[in-house]
């Protein structure tokens, strides 16, 4: 092969690497989800005035996440706590 067909290679095989560096980058990154949620009552733990609502979706399941120190805590959404908690905070 001549020179300038390796260049050309060169070239398009670094245009196409950097188009898929770009991709993933600006990718829409997914949240973790709840694949479990807890009845127990842990309204003592939470913190802020949020939540979110998480809906259904294999392998995730329906669930009221609030924020700890800990990090996520994904509740029951049929538990009266969660039910109560959720009524005095802002849904985002």
């Amino acid at each position: 092969m001549s020179v300038k067909i390796h260049t050309i290679a060169l070239l398009l095989l670094s245009v196409y690497l950097c188009w898929q560096l770009s991709a993933a980058r600006h990718a829409p990154r997914r949240r973790p989800c709840c694949v479990q949620v807890t009845s127990r009552n842990m309204s003592a733990d939470v913190v802020g005035q949020t939540y979110r609502e998480q809906p259904a979706g294999s392998p995730c399941v329906k669930a009221i996440i609030f924020h700890t120190n800990d990090g996520p805590l994904c509740a029951d959404p049929k538990a009266q706590w969660v039910k109560d908690l959720a009524a005095n905070m802002t849904k985002v």
